[in-house]
């Protein structure tokens, strides 16, 4: 007897799904900034790689991330005859995804050496970012080792003995995977997290070699080619100033695997993708970077690009996070509309928004300022010192919120591992804790505006791109007394005792008043003017005083809500008006 065919399922629309949904074409935001970042010929040049990647983004790197995340790495300490071989197997999704990022966007050697992405000179940060901003919308696990190749690249140039650079700068910036050596950074130890100075690990001179003895507690990339290490020489002192910088291979020259060991793999909360394990050194062979009287100063170059790179990211995953949200808010129904234009839905996109783009404006910004430091500039330099912390700080610590705030808008569905929102909330996380702790960066936003008063440069460059771009005079007016206040707040943050209690406070103070002025220079620069109203809902969300128990101008709220999360561009004119209500 012939059963009834079963009813059909509801319509897809139930369950809203981006996928091949291009990542770069529906950031409206991006592709307004970059103009303003970038010189023409240059944007040209790398808007179809943007495309590219953006598509890629939307399907197959999606697909790549999501099976890689589901399949972990499995270190193999010996093969089947019993002999040492300390292998790491990767998922063949990784390793795919290895090839898009090393290999086709060559993302750890476009810093380095031209002809990346068949640019005749070497891309600056601003182009740098901008692809990680979009590769890591899918994949953030991969990102790390990238980006640690990069720095490490970059730490070796400038500090290492030039014999060591010619052996090893070709395959650190090589594209092709069989000739590509990826770099790492082995620095925490059990006892010695934020603070480094108690690190333990020995380093001995045999008279033929410096060899490295102790353990490394958390390793990312923990198989890379080659390490960068901190160590304290033989009789060198207590504290951070007797840590020495090392160059550490995983193979030596004659082709034998140096004394060290993977002892276990992190099972880890987010970037599961990537193989983050214990290390510990036997005596390895390693070649000193730079002065070893200097060693933790020269590795912090290495740190602060992680940190920059760490923020860059934050907003990246920021990004994906919101247009989820904005795409699963207007593709389903209920209560008989679009939940889009349920005015609570809109309010809660809209807080969404703001910390994303914050976070882009202020990626950008800093990488144009790390340009102009690494090209001589020296009050560049300067600025650079704060932003690196402070983007690192404020962007990882909003991340956290924002993808658990938007994997609320998808529902129950949000919750299932099938969906991409699980995995931007657990990599999040990590932000705040790799390279820094929150209260460790924060103190590290106030340790520079000690040293070198960068908190007053930077307001004073904020002033002047203010002037440059001609910002509306009455929002002007506001942004410079708000600067001028969260100076104060620095100052006195930086008075007695009171450094530790207010660092937090003041670095979020600062970062998101030079996140206002910044994006407010954007608006005026390109006639976005949606920038000039999320510049105006930082300054009143953020920074002035409100009554909790006061009502919201409903009329001028649902206004900007309805300007920031339509699909035509905000005029400026238009911005002007509802910003100065």
């Amino acid at each position: 007897m012939d059963r009834p065919a079963p009813p059909r399922p509801p319509e897809i629309a139930a369950l809203p799904d981006s996928r091949g949904v291009n990542a770069f074409e529906a950031d409206a935001s991006l592709r307004a900034l970059l103009p303003l970042y970038l010189p023409p010929d240059l944007l040209a040049h790398l808007t179809p790689h943007l495309h590219r990647l953006g598509g890629l983004v939307g399907a197959r790197l999606d697909d790549l991330a999501h099976a890689a995340d589901r399949n972990p790495p499995v270190l193999q300490a010996r093969d089947r005859r019993g002999r040492d071989i300390q292998a790491i197997d990767k998922h063949p999704s990784y390793t795919a995804m290895e090839r898009i990022a090393f290999g086709d966007l060559g993302l750890a050697a476009m810093s380095h050496r031209p002809g990346v992405l068949d640019w005749p000179e070497r891309l600056p940060p601003a182009a740098k970012y901008a692809l990680t901003y979009l590769f890591v919308q899918s994949e953030f696990g991969l990102c790390c080792p990238v980006s640690m190749t990069d720095s490490l690249t970059r730490t070796l140039a400038k500090f290492g003995a030039p014999e060591l650079v010619a052996r090893y700068l070709p395959g650190l910036t090589a594209q092709d995977l069989d000739a590509l050596t990826q770099g790492a950074m082995f620095m925490t130890e059990q006892q010695a997290g934020s603070d480094v100075g108690r690190i333990e690990t020995v380093a001995r001179h045999d008279g033929a070699a410096w060899r490295l003895t102790g353990d490394k507690w958390f390793c990312s990339n923990a198989d890379a080619g080659l390490a960068m290490v901190l160590a304290r020489p033989d009789g060198a002192p207590p504290g951070t100033r007797g840590l020495g910088l090392f160059l550490m291979p995983r193979e030596l020259p004659d082709g034998t695997r140096n004394a060290y060991r993977i002892v276990r793999l992190k099972d880890k909360l987010g970037t599961r993708s990537m193989a983050s394990g214990e290390i510990r050194l036997e005596g390895a062979i390693a070649y000193p970077v730079g002065d070893l009287a200097r060693g933790f100063a020269q590795m912090t170059d290495m740190i602060n690009m992680s940190r920059l790179s760490n923020g860059v990211r934050a907003a990246g995953l920021m990004r994906r996070a919101l247009r989820e949200a904005c795409f699963v808010a207007g593709a389903r129904q209920a209560f008989g509309k679009p939940v889009i234009e349920l005015p609570l839905m809109r309010r809660q996109l809209v807080k969404l928004m703001v910390p994303t783009e914050q976070a882009l404006s202020m990626a950008l910004f800093t990488a144009e300022t790390l340009a102009a430091s690494d090209a001589g500039d020296a009050e560049a330099a300067r600025l650079l010192r704060v932003l690196t912390p402070l983007l690192k700080f404020r962007a990882c610590r909003d991340a956290r919120k924002v993808t658990g705030d938007a994997m609320e808008v998808r529902g129950g569905c949000g919750y299932i591992e099938e969906w991409v929102e699980p995995r931007l909330l657990r990599d999040a996380h990590l932000g705040s804790i790799w390279e820094g702790t929150s209260n460790v960066v924060a103190l590290d936003v106030m340790r520079s505006a000690r040293k070198t008063g960068s908190h007053r440069a930077l307001a004073g460059a904020l002033a002047d791109r203010m002037a440059r771009a001609g910002v509306p005079e009455a929002l002007w007016a506001r942004l410079d007394e708000t600067l001028a206040r969260t100076l104060a707040l620095v100052e006195a943050a930086l008075r007695d005792d009171a450094a530790e209690r207010l660092a937090r406070q003041a670095a979020s103070a600062l970062y998101h008043a030079a996140s206002a002025a910044v994006m407010a220079g954007e608006a005026t620069a390109s006639g976005d003017g949606s920038r000039l109203l999320l510049a105006k809902l930082v300054l009143d969300h953020r920074l002035s005083p409100r009554d909790p128990l006061a009502p919201d101008d409903v009329a001028v709220a649902a206004q900007i809500e309805a300007a920031l999360l339509g699909e035509a561009p905000v005029a400026l004119a238009d911005a002007v008006r509802l910003a100065a209500q």
